[in-house]
């Protein structure tokens, strides 16, 4: 029964991965700013990945990538971790984390779309309401307003959500590049390529607003490091790549989806670590998403 499902656990490890990560780059934004930790995170994945690569492949570098491997995957790391990424962190700022999260419910269909059109992949309807009841109770759990919250940010909504409607567009178009780029090489060696790319695309923006400074700033900051060294190894190394091994194996809609459990994952560290009380709404979501999960394994 594993070996047949083998996408869809790394999917579901990949959740779990970026449960860890989100929670470690949230504490560390908040001390050095999103933008400093996205590209510090990407410089520490390059790291892990090239010691990796050097002792799974013997080279610390994508040999044997073909131009075909290089090509796409670079494009979907610049659509996928720069672009994308870009737009999410500036519609958290512009209408507030709970409406970003929100909008990125929409990349498992989004990427069921791209990968029919791209790749040909046609979905089975029990992996449509499968998808329905994840995305569904994500929704539920996200959209709730917890006491305290004071709703939207300021600034423009409409920008806002059309920068939303970009970061989940950017999630979704870098997943399905990425399986058609990758084809059967390495999942690892193919996130190295990604993040390649990524990392440029950031230093780029970085030098640009002439932000350097702000990067070694950031990286006196001990706390702040520890967190985005603890971040780097569940999300862009860890949780990246088993994602590339989940849409390797699987459809890249059915592993959207149940990556996208993320913030229902957050549940259970939340009443344990931070001793946080779970509203019935947020369980009834829980629920349904964990149902829907349950769905796209058959």
């Amino acid at each position: 029964m594993f070996q047949s499902h083998l996408g869809e656990l790394a999917a579901l490890a990949t959740a779990g991965c970026w449960t860890v990560t989100s929670m470690s780059f949230e504490a560390a934004g908040k001390r050095i700013g999103s933008l400093s930790v996205n590209l510090i995170r990407l410089v520490m994945a390059l790291l892990f990945l090239s010691l990796t690569c050097w002792a799974t492949i013997g080279a610390p570098y994508p040999a044997g990538a073909s131009a075909h491997a290089w090509t796409w995957l670079a494009i979907s790391g610049v659509i996928g971790f720069t672009i994308g990424d870009l737009c999410l962190f500036r519609a958290f700022v512009l209408v507030g984390a709970r409406t970003g999260m929100l909008l990125m419910s929409l990349v498992p269909p989004v990427t069921a779309l791209i990968g029919y059109l791209l790749l040909g992949e046609l979905l089975a309807p029990l992996d449509w309401v499968g998808m329905g009841l994840t995305v569904g109770g994500v929704s539920w759990v996200v959209s709730e307003r917890r006491r305290g919250q004071t709703g939207e940010a300021q600034g423009r909504p409409v920008a806002g959500i059309l920068l939303g409607l970009g970061g989940a567009c950017g999630q979704a178009v870098g997943l399905v590049l990425s399986k058609y780029g990758m084809e059967d090489y390495d999942p690892v060696a193919a996130n190295l390529i990604r993040v390649y790319a990524g990392t440029l695309g950031f230093a780029l923006i970085f030098t640009a607003i002439r932000g350097w400074p702000r990067v070694l700033a950031a990286l006196k900051n001990r706390p702040a490091m520890l967190r985005v060294t603890l971040g780097a190894v569940f999300g862009p190394f860890l949780g990246v790549s088993l994602s590339l091994y989940a849409v390797q194996l699987t459809e890249t809609g059915v592993a959207s989806t149940i990556m996208s459990v993320v913030p229902v994952l957050i549940i259970p560290p939340a009443i344990l670590v931070f001793k946080e009380k779970v509203s019935v709404r947020a369980f009834a979501g829980a629920v349904a998403a964990v149902g829907g999960v349950a769905l796209l394994f058959l």
